[in-house]
């Protein structure tokens, strides 16, 4: 049986960035997706992912 800290399932922008901060503060993280990472819901939103890359305020 495997062991893992932590299980996370679904493999999107959440799960991803969840698993990365898991990994960054020690955890040993499992990730487990019905498909593979880049054919996941948030890579295939319809007119993609916005996010402010400063703190400016434009």
């Amino acid at each position: 049986m495997l062991d893992h800290d932590i299980l996370i399932i679904g493999a999107g922008l959440a799960g991803m960035r969840a698993a990365l901060s898991a990994k960054e503060q020690g955890a040993d993280v499992a990730v487990v997706s019905k498909v593979h990472p880049v054919r996941s819901h948030s890579n295939a939103a319809q007119g993609g992912i916005n996010a402010a890359l400063t703190d400016r305020g434009d």
